[in-house]
């Protein structure tokens, strides 16, 4: 049931009374033919508090007012009475007073009034030079115990770097395309020194430059190509054939041996690729996860590592786990 004055439906019953929570309207239920008459009754009701509420309103008003313009006015005499005051009262002149001899303010005078004399060093010559020949020692000192303490660091990193330039490679295998030989994610270390003294073996495992990567970026050698890290299966002059995902190779004379693959043991090897004839100074290399590695069957602009891309032998693996790698 909705309001007849104002229209909400928040209508409470009390005492057979219909009560308008928002307006506060009281009504019965009442004939048709009474309602209008009930309506403009309450319409008269609500006037009436409107009316009762401004004059209330209105007065509240007015009585602050009159409240403020009373405090404003006591305020302002009582500002006057202390002006009025202030002005009957007759200022005392007073003479300066004299300091006698022996009183602390005399003696503070007359050490203000007294000449400042400046304090003669009687220090000597040689002490002079002796005591600035101590401060050049201390700081001397200072300075030995800081090239004593970053000597040694500077050493170790020099010695890192060209370990790590002309020794060591350090590498973090990204992918599983060397499973189970390598782990993804496992961070190993070549030996860029290994073939300075021989030429790669079969079966050795590799870090290179990548071929394509290297062909790309052929006209601009200074931008840094991907490494790729794989075992060597056909030396040069050899020609590698993949039958059934096992892998043969012909030497120089035509003798054709089945090569090794017990360290394939990540999945099931199969296709057949090649023949493939290992040029001079190039190798043939695959991943021991066969079935997931882009290795040399799978590359665009060449099958095969030139000697002068491979950076040395995988040697060890130090994370997560240290172990020797072969």
């Amino acid at each position: 049931m909705k309001c007849k004055i104002c229209g909400n439906e928040e209508i409470i019953e009390e005492n057979g009374q219909f009560v308008c929570k928002s307006c506060g309207c009281v009504f019965y239920e009442v004939p048709e033919e009474e309602g209008e008459a009930v309506i403009q009754e309450a319409k008269d009701a609500i006037e009436i508090k409107e009316a009762e509420a401004a004059a209330k309103k209105e007065a509240e008003e007015k009585a602050a007012a009159e409240a403020e313009a009373a405090l404003k006015a006591e305020e302002e005499r009582l500002a006057q009475a202390a002006l009025e005051e202030y002005e009957r009262t007759p200022i005392e002149e007073t003479e300066p007073k004299i300091f006698e001899e022996g009183e602390p303010l005399y003696e503070a005078e007359k050490m203000a009034d007294e000449p400042v004399e400046e304090e003669i060093s009687e220090e000597t010559p040689e002490e002079a030079e002796a005591e600035e020949g101590e401060e050049v020692k201390k700081k001397k000192s200072v300075l030995r115990e800081v090239l004593d303490f970053c000597f040694p660091i500077i050493i170790a990193l020099i010695v890192a770097m060209l370990l790590k330039t002309f020794v060591f490679a350090n590498a973090q295998v990204p992918t599983g395309s060397m499973l189970n030989t390598i782990q993804e994610g496992d961070r190993i270390i070549a030996s860029r020194l290994e073939y300075n003294f021989h030429e790669p073996e079969r079966y050795d495992i590799i870090i290179f430059k990548f071929p394509d990567d290297v062909a790309a970026h052929k006209e601009d050698p200074t931008v840094k190509v991907e490494y790729f890290v794989k075992r060597v299966i056909g030396l040069p002059g050899e020609t590698v054939t993949i039958v059934n995902g096992v892998v043969y190779v012909t030497d120089k004379d035509g003798k054709s041996t089945q090569l090794e693959d017990d360290f394939v043991t990540a999945c099931t090897p199969t296709g057949n690729y090649g023949p493939y004839e290992v040029p001079e100074d190039s190798y043939f290399v695959l991943g021991d996860n066969r079935e997931y590695s882009v290795d040399s069957r799978f590359w665009s602009t060449t099958n095969y590592v030139d000697k002068d891309l491979i950076i040395g032998k995988v040697k060890f693996r130090y994370y997560p786990s240290v172990g020797k790698i072969e």
